[in-house]
């Protein structure tokens, strides 16, 4: 880890930058081929990359429905309820972002309206290499079905025996969602962007992934499927004072470094005891974890950064923009205020990320690598439209169209000032 004590602020550009994947062009390159191979030969090119991939020869992408109903027996009592409990909380949160129709008359006779409409088919990729992620399951399907999006579809890479994990299949189920397809990576991004003869097309996709299904998903992009977000490797930003635990400050620095050796830790404190005590915790805790040495690789880019108050560590942080924010902090409630830029903040020295990451509610599909200053993470929203609407009457259009017609002609316009005209002519008739 890289430890430093009041830098300048012109460092703070390197600082805020974000560990870069080596290889991008070469990563676009190999997307894109199967981008192409996926859109011209479908299911046939689907079963050479699975085999290629994963070393699962199939004959069926589909689960059946036994295959899902099965999944329960597979887990212990105790994950089932807790997939249960977390989906109820996902459930009741985003209840409560749906938006209400709106309806204004902005002038006598001029009616304006929105009404909030689902997308029609969505997509969820679920990743299932290091860790089956059976918990995105539930942030990406609880909303689509709590927005009521008419066609859900699912895909989840398959193990080489064929099969997919039963906390997977169990978390659809949970959630609502039926159709589920075992294929993975790039290429199932392409089946879902161009449709195979097994996977019907979508209209937008949603899930996180490597830098292969990342790249995927902007092409798809090009091909007129929407995506939720950019997105590249996890990362936090603990802002921590001396009353913070250092036990606490270096276990989210341990579970996020967990995420992939991409990932990113940054600590910010004015604390020199805090900044001095933390590597040895941090190197106590690691000896003792699974996954010690990939952990090890998300460290080397991480830092431990001094600061002189609050001010420059909530500017810095802003810059920064990170995807989790946590503010262990004795005046976090007070800081919360100065956020303008993260994609999901926890508050106080008991909000782990880990809890928002499972089962407080929020979703953890979020923005990473500085867009936080730009996009929301995944909401009830992203899984709508909201269309407008408008009703004239002939007073409203007699009295909208001198607006229309003078702006119209302004940008020479003609046609769309007589579309005001005529109606204005026809509604003085009706209205003498």
């Amino acid at each position: 880890m890289e430890i430093l004590r009041y830098p300048d602020r012109h460092e703070w550009s390197r600082l805020t930058a974000r560990a870069m994947a080596s290889q991008a062009s070469q990563v676009a390159a190999t997307v894109r081929s199967i981008m192409d191979d996926v859109a011209s030969r479908g299911d046939e090119a689907l079963r050479e990359y699975e085999l290629r991939f994963t070393g699962s020869s199939l004959s069926d992408f589909a689960v059946s429905d036994e295959e899902i109903e099965r999944a329960s027996s597979l887990l212990s009592p105790a994950l089932r309820h807790a997939i249960e409990s977390a989906a109820q909380n996902i459930a009741d949160f985003h209840r409560a972002e749906i938006p209400s129709p709106v309806t204004v008359e902005t002038q006598p006779g001029v009616i304006c309206m929105q009404r909030p409409v689902a997308i029609e088919r969505v997509g969820l990729y679920i990743p299932g290499g290091n860790s089956p992620l059976f918990s995105t399951v539930l942030m990406l399907a609880v909303p689509a079905v709590i927005t009521g999006c008419p066609y859900i579809e699912l895909c989840t890479p398959a193990g080489p025996d064929g099969n997919i994990h039963p906390a997977i299949l169990y978390a659809a189920k949970v959630a609502g969602v039926g159709r589920i397809f075992r294929t993975g990576g790039a290429q199932a991004i392409a089946a879902m962007t161009f449709g195979t003869e097994s996977i019907p097309r979508v209209d937008k996709i949603f899930g996180p992934g490597n830098r292969y299904v990342m790249e995927a998903k902007q092409q798809a992009t090009l091909h007129g499927c929407a995506i939720d977000m950019p997105a590249g490797p996890s990362e936090v930003l603990v802002i921590a004072d001396s009353n913070a635990n250092p036990t606490f400050v270096a276990s989210d620095f341990l579970s996020q470094a967990e995420h992939g050796p991409d990932s990113q830790s940054i600590l910010l404190t004015t604390s020199e005891k805090l900044l001095d005590i933390l590597p040895g915790v941090i190197d106590e805790m690691l000896d003792a974890l699974p996954r010690r040495d990939m952990m090890l690789h998300s460290l080397d880019h991480s830092r431990l950064i001094l600061m002189h108050d609050d001010d420059e560590m909530m500017e810095f942080s802003n810059q920064y923009a990170p995807e989790h924010l946590i503010l262990n902090h004795r005046d976090a409630d007070r800081l919360c205020g100065n956020v303008r830029n993260a994609g999901s903040v926890f508050i106080g020295p008991w909000s782990p990320e880990s809890a928002g990451d499972y089962a407080s509610g929020t979703n953890h599909t979020l923005p990473t690598s500085g867009y936080a200053r730009a996009y929301s993470g995944v909401n009830i929203d992203s899984f709508m439209k909201k269309i407008t609407f408008q009703k004239l009457t002939a007073e409203g259009i007699a009295t909208l169209a001198p607006v229309v017609v003078a702006m119209a002609e302004a940008e020479s316009l003609d046609a769309h000032a007589l579309a005001a005209k005529v109606r204005t002519s026809a509604g003085n008739q009706i209205l003498q």
